[in-house]
């Protein structure tokens, strides 16, 4: 598979979401990626919490790998391990600390092993600190870095955001992390060990809300479908739904009027300078919604944003990936199954014009050691000695 990080091999170990996010942007771009797993339990009840691997999170989050299922556990499956480590560029995991260690696939063991090995880690609160051997997961990081206390509408008490947005934040930055590595070694030749976790990359998240307290000691609350600084900016009535316009700031506001023809509102003593028109949040709203409601959201759409003024609908996810833009951009595309046939999923957001979008993925996410045979057979193992692991329950 080509792409610019075709010469790049990754050893996957990570499960749920946040760690599978980091390698997905690696195996997107054409890196080598051997997800290893344990073997699978034939007395395993139920799924893990992103489903059954053949499941639309799971194909999602694992395209374009190779797998191959070893037993950690065993000295033998450690053994083999660092043998696929002597070659590697990167190793992902997401373990908690002592179990990396009892794994032996510890940053100080890998690293005697493969001084160049890029290794990087994600937790839920951090390598080090009162928190780090605490379990993490989306919603708590949600909750506890302040993200819940501003999403949803004011006195409605705290609200969740509707993706996992820690887990996939936290991918992103170590994705990104790995490639500054990357760029690292080839100057120097030196590897080094990457993490981060769920809790730094949500503070990171919060942005402008974070800095407005760091920096000028404010506690922004909720402000629900309202921008929480820009005024006017937030959802509007239209008479068969809902709009998003922003019209802040002194052009905007002139062209929004204009547009609609509400000369009456841009005349209005009390909206005259930005400065009053913050200041009058809930006034202003009302007035407007008195407007927009004369309007269908087609013809809002349509009259704003030929005016200049950002305005655009409330889908839903549905309606999301039907949108024009959406189909010409081109964001779902199919990934081949052996079994399942072509399942459509949801492609990288970053367009490289020495790398344009392929119209299919490579492969799907594969069942737990499907490639187990095939890679191990490339690292030199002979056939009689890939079936002694496999009679051992060493691999699958």
């Amino acid at each position: 598979m080509q792409g610019p990080l075709d010469h790049i091999r990754v050893l996957d170990l990570t499960i749920a979401r946040a760690g599978p996010t980091a390698v997905r942007l690696l195996a997107d771009w054409g890196a080598d990626v051997i997800k290893v797993e344990p073997p699978p339990r034939k007395d395993a009840q139920g799924s893990s919490v992103t489903g059954s691997r053949r499941g639309s999170d799971e194909q999602n989050l694992h395209r374009n790998k190779r797998s191959v299922a070893i037993d950690l556990k065993s000295a033998s499956g450690q053994k083999l391990f660092h043998r696929l480590a002597v070659d590697a560029d990167v190793v992902v995991e997401n373990f908690r600390s002592d179990v990396k260690f009892r794994l032996g696939v510890d940053y100080d063991t890998l690293r005697a092993i493969n001084p160049r090995l890029i290794y990087a880690s994600i937790s839920g609160f951090g390598q080090d600190g009162p928190y780090r051997s605490r379990p993490g997961v989306d919603q708590i990081v949600q909750g506890m870095s302040g993200l819940m206390s501003v999403t949803g509408e004011p006195g409605t008490g705290p609200m969740r955001v509707g993706v996992a947005i820690s887990d996939t934040s936290a991918g992103m930055f170590l994705g990104q992390g790995i490639l500054l590595a990357l760029l690292h070694r080839e100057r120097t030749g030196e590897g080094q060990w990457v993490h981060t976790s769920l809790l730094e990359a949500m503070l990171s998240k919060l942005d402008f809300q974070g800095a407005r307290y760091t920096m000028d000691g404010d506690v922004p609350t909720q402000q629900g479908n309202d921008h929480p600084t820009q005024v006017p900016m937030g959802t509007f009535d239209a008479q068969d739904g809902h709009v998003n316009i922003a019209a802040f700031g002194s052009q905007m506001w002139q062209r929004f009027c204009d547009a609609l023809g509400a000369s009456e509102l841009f005349a209005h003593p009390d909206y005259q300078r930005v400065r009053d028109r913050v200041g009058k949040r809930e006034q202003i709203k009302q007035d407007m919604n008195q407007i927009t409601r004369t309007y269908t959201v087609a013809e809002l759409v349509q009259r704003l944003n030929e005016a200049g003024v950002p305005c655009g609908p409330i889908n839903d996810i549905g309606q999301a990936f039907e949108d024009p833009q959406v189909q010409h951009l081109a964001m779902a595309k199919p990934a081949p199954h052996p079994q399942l046939g072509d399942l459509n999923l949801v492609r990288s957001p970053i367009n490289l014009s020495g790398f344009p979008q392929s119209s299919r993925f490579h492969r799907a996410a594969p069942d737990a050691g499907a490639d187990s045979a095939v890679v191990l057979a490339e690292l030199g193992l002979e056939a009689d000695e890939i079936q002694s692991l496999q009679s051992q329950g060493v691999i699958v």
